[in-house]
């Protein structure tokens, strides 16, 4: 089965950091629409903080979501904090003590981001909120994958249903959080961390299909 090594996960974590480092003004003016315009200042100082963190040397895909999670848990405000925090910590437990990241193992990290999110809110689809982003994401990959699609493929399925995802909540008003408070004048704009969700899924596949494609597909 085509897979990645998971010393790799210095590389991958690096991505997902440098994406919402770059996105961080982005992500602000969308949030600034429907709520206090922070979510990209927040996650950037969450994330650059972990990039300190991050160790020069390769460490395993486990290891460097774990230290992802705990920076964003203990450094961000608000809500994003704890939901991004958990959600790396839990994708950290299922590849924990493996050495090579199949599709599998991967959906099962998926799978568990979902649980993380779930656990922490009422929140559900149509809610205006990242599970619109994250949930179609999975589905999608999981699709690919029963369907005997390459790794590669499936990363790029779950690409594109985050994105529809995401533009989807546009059309959607807000019943959780701030933005709630806003009742209709919440519709036709972006949700800030349903947007945050998907340039975090896109990073996870840019990156995850680099390093397939220098991965011998025999291994």
């Amino acid at each position: 089965m085509e897979s990645f090594s998971s010393s790799e996960g210095h590389t991958i974590v690096l991505a997902l950091i440098k994406t919402i480092q770059n996105n961080a003004a982005y992500l602000s003016d969308i949030d600034g629409a429907i709520g206090d315009g922070d979510h990209g200042i927040n996650m950037s100082k969450g994330f650059s903080l972990a990039e300190k963190n991050l160790p020069n040397i390769a460490v395993d895909l486990s290891a460097s979501l774990a230290m992802l999670g705990d920076t964003l848990l203990t450094e961000i405000g608000g809500s994003m904090g704890p939901l991004y925090g958990t959600t790396f910590l839990d994708m950290a437990d299922v590849c924990r003590g493996k050495t090579e990241i199949d599709s599998v193992t991967f959906l099962a990290m998926l799978k568990a981001a979902v649980g993380a999110i779930q656990s922490l809110g009422d929140a559900k689809r149509g809610d205006k909120t990242l599970l619109d982003t994250l949930l179609p994401a999975v589905e999608a990959f999981e699709e690919s994958v029963n369907a005997g699609d390459r790794f590669a493929v499936a990363l790029g399925k779950m690409v594109q249903a985050a994105e529809a995802g995401k533009e989807s909540t546009r059309d959607l008003v807000a019943k959780i959080g701030r933005a709630s408070r806003l009742g209709e004048r919440s519709r036709g704009h972006l949700d800030p961390g349903a947007t945050s969700c998907y340039l975090i899924l896109q990073a996870f596949a840019d990156s995850c299909q680099t390093v397939l494609a220098k991965t011998p597909l025999d291994q």
